[in-house]
């Protein structure tokens, strides 16, 4: 993760960045990638998680390992003044992982409940750590240093991709390309300087190709041995073809020729093993992007080709120990926004080292849940407006056949209930009823040219329920008999 810090800074506002990546868009031509794509589109919210042995200091995922002086690869600790000894010590995190807590069960019961109906999940992040049993290195949490490797559980990303698939969940393995714990990447007779290769490629070509084989075998291992996947959500773009390197790009100016994952063997591979798996290779334009992923953010406008926004419950996308999570009516609003653009939220919680989520994830869960069990046909299968129309002040749209969702996002301070709800450039035809979800009685409304007044009855408070985070209106649109 952490890629669009680098877009954002370096590139260029967020949402022309989106725009212009938007541009590049590259179609599947596999019939059954189009019906999985389609059908994952209409899912609209997910569950991502990352986790690790990282979670037992409570720091960033895999970052602090990388000897760049950027904020978010900060060394901290009493091993941080020398990078070998912190690696060290980081790597023997393994000898102590214990998530003896870890109940797959209890995460789907409580996803389900709020709505989420896709999971992507990190098989192996950047620093190398495999969470799943992988045969080709010892770097994971089956291996018999790590104390959780006894427990009948402990290949973890085969009880979470069979769990959440028995509750009916599209599941995706989340995989680094690049791996710093591989001395096919991080050689260790040249100390990395960045994130990328520390040797010269053109030396040392066989190497790369011993790296690229690796990568290559453990995606065939998770597309082999791990029951039916619908997603392979690929991270680190600095692992890339190099035609597709942008050298005005800070991020991208150290990344050698060469160095790639080459993408048509894996997704040959993949899509042979698992028919019709789309493959996400994370900002990286071309055929092997079926979807993008902006991270952290969303854009101004619809983007005209399937998309993402993944995002953090909390700040951080790995545990840490007093975490600042999203409201739910904060994350409400933000699914409203993602969906009346015709995205899909991806929202990120993080277990702890113990295998547990923290109990404020659950309490948000439960928010987002009580929400969407009054209003989610207002967000699963809909798309941005015919009319383009998808937002208003603090008012989403979305549609569905003929009929519109208004999604009137309330502020957690608003007193007092609107007498009335004026839209514009909508119209509800001749014979439409308006009504609000959760609600039985039509609401009386007016037309005039292309404004739309909808009289809302006396009410509590506004805020006074989860439902209340956001009133969704329903215009059924009939046909005219005049």
């Amino acid at each position: 993760m952490h890629l669009l810090r680098f877009l954002i800074v370096a590139f260029f506002p967020f949402s022309l960045a989106a725009q212009h990546h938007a541009r590049l868009y590259v179609p599947p031509t596999d019939t059954l990638v189009q019906k999985n794509l389609s059908e994952w589109q209409n899912l609209k919210f997910g569950l991502l998680m990352h986790w690790g042995t990282y979670s037992q200091w409570g720091i960033v995922e895999s970052w602090s390992l990388c000897p760049e002086d950027e904020g978010w690869c900060e060394r901290r600790g009493p091993y941080a003044a020398d990078w070998y000894a912190y690696k060290t010590a980081y790597e023997n995190l393994q000898t102590t992982f214990n998530p003896v807590l870890f109940d797959p069960a209890k995460w789907a019961d409580a996803a389900r409940a709020a709505g989420m109906r896709y999971m992507v999940f990190t098989t192996k992040h950047h620093d190398g750590f495999c969470m799943f049993d992988t045969r080709q290195t010892d770097y994971k949490i089956t291996d018999p240093r790590c104390p959780y490797s006894q427990n009948p559980r402990a290949n973890v990303a085969r009880e979470i991709f069979e769990t959440f698939r028995n509750q009916g969940f599209k599941v995706g393995a989340y995989f680094s390309k690049p791996d710093w714990h591989s001395p096919d990447f991080w050689w260790p007779y040249f100390p990395p300087k960045d994130r990328n290769i520390s040797y010269d490629l053109k030396k040392y070509p066989d190497r790369y190709q011993r790296f690229r084989d690796f990568t290559y075998k453990q995606l065939e291992e998770l597309c082999t041995d791990y029951g039916r996947l619908d997603l392979l959500w690929l991270d680190g773009a600095w692992v890339r073809p190099a035609a597709t390197i942008d050298r005005s790009e800070s991020w991208q100016r150290g990344i050698p020729e060469g160095q790639d994952a080459d993408m048509p063997r894996i997704a040959a591979m993949a899509r042979q093993r698992q028919p019709g798996i789309m493959v996400v290779d994370r900002w990286i334009p071309g055929e092997f992007e079926n979807y993008l992923t902006p991270e952290q953010g969303i854009p101004a406008e619809p983007l005209g080709v399937p998309w993402e926004t993944c995002m953090t419950m909390g700040d951080s996308w790995s545990f840490v120990p007093k975490e600042n999570y999203k409201s739910p009516r904060r994350l409400v609003h933000t699914l409203c926004d993602v969906v009346s653009k015709g995205g899909n939220l991806l929202l990120n919680i993080a277990p702890g080292p113990d295998g547990a989520w923290q109990p404020e994830a659950y309490d948000c869960l439960q928010g987002i849940g009580a929400w969407m069990a009054v209003n989610s046909a207002a967000i699963y299968g809909t798309k941005t407006p015919e009319n383009g129309v998808f937002r208003q002040d603090n008012i989403a749209f979305t549609q569905k056949g003929k009929t519109l969702y208004v999604l009137y996002l309330i502020d957690e301070k608003a007193e007092n209930t609107p007498e009335e709800i004026v839209l514009k450039n909508v119209c509800p035809l001749k014979g439409s009823t308006v009504r609000r979800l959760g609600h039985d009685k039509p609401l009386k409304w007016t037309c005039t040219g292309t404004e739309v007044r909808i009289q809302m009855p006396p009410s509590r408070k506004p805020t006074a329920t989860p439902a209340d985070f956001a009133w969704v209106f329903e215009l059924t649109l009939k046909q005219s008999k005049d």
